[in-house]
């Protein structure tokens, strides 16, 4: 005879089965963290010239020369910013491609199901636009330093190979 009152013990739950890891799961955080990355640099390059120098009404805000910006004399920082200025419809598309581009990448990692290839896209489109950046202002450089007499070549130069030097503030 079996007593019906007697309590019952629940089962007992074994350890929970690992989550299967999707394919490219590696390859999607290296890819989001490198998409992350540049955008800090860029973002930071760009707040380190604003607060360096000042907004500048009109003056196209994501791009920056880098190591160059420091090398420069006034009379150079002023035609590349007059060069730049002349292009300020290129800059206005970019940015409105810009915020397409992470529209798509937002799209692509909310979707359910998720798509690797519509990320795949959404972050080759991002990094496309980035080195059409890189490009322009790898040209106006590279126009403005020929454009440059042998002694402000030189000047330059010196400039920059001190501004290379140079520690980073603790």
């Amino acid at each position: 005879m079996t007593d019906q009152h007697a309590p019952t013990q629940p089962p007992v739950p074994g350890p929970p089965a690992p989550a299967p890891a999707p394919s490219g799961a590696r390859w999607l955080k290296l890819a989001l963290a490198v998409s992350v990355g540049l955008n800090l640099v860029v973002a930071g390059l760009v707040l380190g010239a604003w607060l360096r120098e000042g907004p500048r009404k009109g003056m196209p805000r994501d791009l920056s020369f880098g190591p160059f910006t420091e090398a420069l004399s006034d009379k150079d920082r002023r035609a590349l910013r007059r060069d730049l200025m002349g292009r300020l419809g290129e800059f206005r598309t970019a940015r409105e491609a810009a915020r397409a581009e992470f529209a798509g990448l937002l799209t692509a990692l909310r979707a359910e199901p998720f798509d690797p290839e519509a990320l795949k896209a959404a972050l080759a489109a991002i990094e496309t636009r980035n080195a059409d950046r890189l490009e322009l202002g790898r040209s106006l450089i590279e126009t403005r330093l020929i454009e440059m007499s042998t002694a402000e070549r030189q000047a330059f130069a010196d400039r920059l190979e001190r501004g290379l030097q140079r520690r980073p503030r603790p």
